[in-house]
């Protein structure tokens, strides 16, 4: 293991923002992790996954840790289920499809996410109606400050909308080393009742889709509307989508008839961010080289040299302009650093 000073940490972020590690280690095995962990347990310590769910405002006055642990396999299964173990520097979307492959169901509608299998209970990421806990069961992980490894069951994780104990009671004191999913081997529960993929299907002119068919929906969907980060930096979406009470929704919803909405329960309602925002006027809009994007107004862009203080002003004037306009505040999923 090479401890690098100084280091750049554009290549590591969706973001493609320019700023520095004071050191920076890239770990491939929990050995590695331990030892590094225990050597520097006096120092400050960040820890850093797919860099696709945060923005960089400054440099890391750290050590950064790169979790990048390979691995991924079969633990376990019976005639309808399999639970499939996979390391947490495993991409999120190279997993996905190697789930397919396989025909195990459940990950499917979360295609394309970018970032990496380790960090995908913090955030308990999902799209088109489903979620990582729906399929989580257990993740590894290994306390910072002890070094010693403990196993969080889906229970213990205490998840909600984008929330996990790990954004809450436990943030900072644990790395996931690896996360267990149980998947189905047949009667696979085919979801494409959210969003746009039952249009997408029929424009595929496909009536009986398959796991591989759904997949395939929500990538064209997701390509459609959304910039590869490779190509234009970004974090996909940078806000939650607002739950707010339904008296509120139906308050607002006299002055804005075609406001859309999700049910949540009989007393809330889900409000989609990105339509508030486009109301708003800031779809496509560009602040020098920082934007939102033509396509997705829940995606914050980096067009080239933007700082992340200056994509940050961006995001804060959204959320004000929200808030004056709807009354509704809307929150950062994105981690800001």
């Amino acid at each position: 293991m090479n401890i690098q000073n100084n280091f750049s940490l554009k290549a590591y972020n969706t973001f493609g923002i320019e700023a520095k590690a004071k050191q920076f280690v890239a770990v491939h095995t929990t050995e590695e992790l331990k030892k590094i962990l225990q050597e520097n347990k006096n120092e400050p310590k960040f820890i850093l996954g797919g860099g696709s769910n945060m923005l960089l405002t400054q440099d890391i006055q750290a050590l950064v840790i790169h979790i990048d642990l390979l691995g991924k396999k079969v633990v376990h299964d019976d005639e309808d289920f399999v639970w499939v173990e996979s390391m947490a520097g495993e991409n999120w979307h190279d997993f996905v499809l190697w789930t397919i492959d396989q025909n195990f169901g459940g990950l499917e509608n979360m295609s394309l996410i970018p970032g990496n299998v380790g960090t995908t209970p913090v955030q308990n990421i999902g799209a088109y109606g489903t979620e990582i806990k729906d399929t989580f069961v257990s993740c590894e992980a290994i306390n910072i400050r002890t070094q010693e490894m403990k196993t969080f069951t889906k229970e213990a994780c205490h998840f909600g909308y984008r929330e996990s104990i790990f954004k809450n009671e436990v943030k900072d004191q644990y790395i996931i080393t690896s996360v267990v999913f149980k998947l189905s081997k047949r009667n696979h529960k085919i979801n494409t009742s959210y969003g746009d993929i039952t249009k997408e299907l029929e424009k595929q002119n496909v009536a009986i889709p398959t796991l591989k068919d759904v997949s395939n929906a929500v990538i064209a969907i997701r390509q459609s509307k959304l910039p590869n980060p490779k190509e234009l930096g970004n974090s996909g979406s940078f806000f939650k989508n607002p739950i707010i009470s339904k008296a509120d929704y139906d308050k607002i919803k006299a002055f804005h008839p075609d406001m859309p909405h999700y049910v949540v329960s009989e007393t809330e309602v889900k409000v989609p961010a990105g339509w508030l925002i486009e109301k708003a006027g800031f779809k496509g809009k560009r602040f020098g080289d920082a934007g939102i994007h033509k396509n997705q107004a829940l995606v914050l862009v980096n067009y080239g040299n933007a700082t992340g203080q200056e994509i940050l002003k961006v995001s804060k004037d959204i959320q004000a302009t929200i808030y004056k306009e709807f009354g509704i505040a809307i929150e950062a999923e994105v981690n800001v650093i």
